[in-house]
């Protein structure tokens, strides 16, 4: 399922236009990227939690030429799976 399969179903769901729908899913992402940026972490109760967490500097390999670059530090988004989300799938 893409943004676009999540948009409809949702307007099915509420009986909405997409338009509507579509605001409501966006404004559902946007207030998860925003506790990510603050709290460093989103919990939906039944679904899972969004975490910010470090990642350390590597060393890759360049797949073209194969020689070795420096990956610097930088941050991620982890999810980890609710419990009622886990036994559903």
């Amino acid at each position: 399922m893409n943004k676009s399969h999540l948009v409809a179903h949702v307007a099915r769901e509420l009986q909405t236009s997409r338009l509507q729908a579509a605001r409501l899913v966006d404004t559902v992402l946007a207030g998860i990227r925003q506790g990510l940026q603050t709290d460093r972490s989103v919990t939906l109760s039944g679904f899972g939690t969004f975490e910010v967490k470090p990642r350390k500097a590597r060393i890759g390999r360049n797949p073209q030429t194969g020689a070795p670059i420096k990956i610097s530090a930088g941050r991620r988004v982890g999810f980890r799976v609710g419990k009622a989300l886990k036994e559903s799938v």
